[in-house]
């Protein structure tokens, strides 16, 4: 994987997860998704993800 796919924009998340993109950035604004704010965009590393995803935090919200 290169490194310019690791990383996924709000939109792209909300596409791979199959949620809607308030939900994903109130949970990110929250600090219940793993994801990093560079300058007003929020970016979200697959792998950390893909971790959470698995985790049991990720079945509470569907």
């Amino acid at each position: 994987m290169e490194s310019q796919d690791k990383w996924l924009t709000i939109e792209e998340l909300s596409g791979y997860l199959k949620m809607s993109r308030s939900k994903l950035y109130q949970m990110a604004q929250k600090g219940e998704l793993p994801g990093s704010k560079i300058g007003t965009q929020w970016r979200f590393d697959r792998d950390e993800i893909d971790v959470w995803v698995k985790s049991k935090k990720f079945k509470e919200f569907q």
